[in-house]
């Protein structure tokens, strides 16, 4: 047996790979995170599945569920939200699994800052504008950040920055911004990406105080960067008609010749 952990991706059902999607129905127990995964993910799970929420669960529970099903040879279909490589306290189950000799293997799911560049129709990466996009956060009572990893040293970057689990502290992440980014720079805070009630506020930062007033929920991405909505930057040189590639040779002495 296999304890299957899936990116359940960001809200929207269908938001899910064909492989996770899969691994769910045949998997006669799962085990969700139900205060972000959607329950209607769990209409993939066979008949008669054992089918747990784990959302009021503690660590120790979570893995004494798997290891029955274990002892019981049952495979574990493990949902958590959006992508497990960030912020899914997989981590600390994958350790306690290698403990117990469960085996176990990992199936990545869309994460939110792409759901959330998606209903932006943004494309964070222009050239000549940003390249890099940095995910963070600022400091709470699960996790604090370690030294060096400070939201004012991502901002002397430059880059696009993705804020997870911060729109509670949304003053002071303004402050730390503006004096990097400047205070004309767009962002956007998207509350729930993807769901049937995902909401949208786009701003700069010097108006996005404002522009949201008190209605803020922990479920919000703050996206900043100079590459939301912008129109003037360069083309990339991919599809540039003189751009020599090895599926597209250009000129006499092509770098890829034959190919």
């Amino acid at each position: 047996m296999t304890i299957h952990f899936i990116g359940a991706g960001p809200g929207a059902a269908d938001l899910i790979t064909l492989r996770g999607r899969d691994l769910i129905a045949a998997c006669p127990v799962c085990l969700y995170a139900g205060s972000l995964v959607p329950e209607a993910l769990l209409a993939h799970c066979p008949p008669g599945a054992r089918i747990v929420n784990t959302a009021s669960l503690d660590l120790d529970a979570i893995i004494a569920e798997m290891a029955a099903a274990h002892a019981a040879g049952k495979d574990v279909a493990r949902l958590h939200s959006g992508d497990l490589s960030v912020w899914s306290a997989m981590g600390e189950q994958l350790r306690r699994l290698r403990a117990l000799d469960i085996p176990y293997d990992v199936t990545p799911g869309v994460p939110s800052f792409a759901a959330a560049a998606a209903t932006l129709q943004a494309e964070l990466t222009l050239p000549g504008v940003a390249q890099s996009v940095v995910l963070t956060r600022t400091s709470g009572r699960a996790s604090a950040m370690p030294e060096g990893e400070a939201l004012e040293n991502f901002a002397r970057t430059g880059a696009v920055l993705c804020i997870h689990l911060s729109v509670h502290v949304l003053e002071n992440v303004v402050e730390t911004l503006v004096p990097h980014y400047g205070a004309d720079c767009p962002v956007a805070v998207v509350w729930r990406a993807s769901w049937p009630d995902e909401r949208v506020v786009r701003a700069t930062l010097g108006t996005l105080r404002t522009a949201i007033g008190a209605e803020m929920e922990r479920t919000a991405l703050i996206m900043v960067g100079r590459s939301l909505g912008a129109t003037d930057f360069d083309e990339s040189r991919l599809y540039a008609g003189d751009y020599d590639r090895r599926y597209r040779p250009v000129g006499t002495a092509p770098r890829f010749p034959g190919t």
